[in-house]
């Protein structure tokens, strides 16, 4: 059996700030992203309502993430040991300097999984 993971990342960003963040995500994060890591996708909503159900069905406070993106890792000792470098790096630095507001994160969850089957 393998190692390998994926990193699920899903954002609430604040609404008054969801289009500046948008603007910035698709110029410079999501291209960087893209190029430095093994991201499958990075996806931002576009105003497509929500389906929540289930037997005890709760939406966070902060509403339904906006923003989502997919990390592929080798395992979670490599994506541990790596994502920290990445994120300090300075060409990342260069683009996290021109974050519309990094205060605009209401929440933040990463999850990680395993293929099955």
């Amino acid at each position: 059996m393998s190692d390998a993971i994926v990193e699920i990342r899903d954002y609430t960003i604040e609404p008054e700030w969801f289009e500046r963040y948008k603007v910035w995500a698709n110029a410079e994060a999501a291209p960087w992203l893209k190029a430095n890591l093994d991201v499958i996708e990075f996806w931002m909503d576009d105003g497509i309502e929500a389906e929540v159900g289930g037997s005890a069905p709760v939406v966070s406070p902060n509403g339904q993430p906006n923003v989502c993106w997919i990390i592929r890792w080798p395992s979670k000792a490599e994506r541990d040991a790596q994502f920290a470098e990445k994120f300090a790096s300075p060409e990342w630095q260069a683009i996290w300097a021109n974050h519309p507001n990094e205060k605009a994160y209401l929440h933040m969850n990463a999850r990680f999984m395993k293929a099955s089957g």
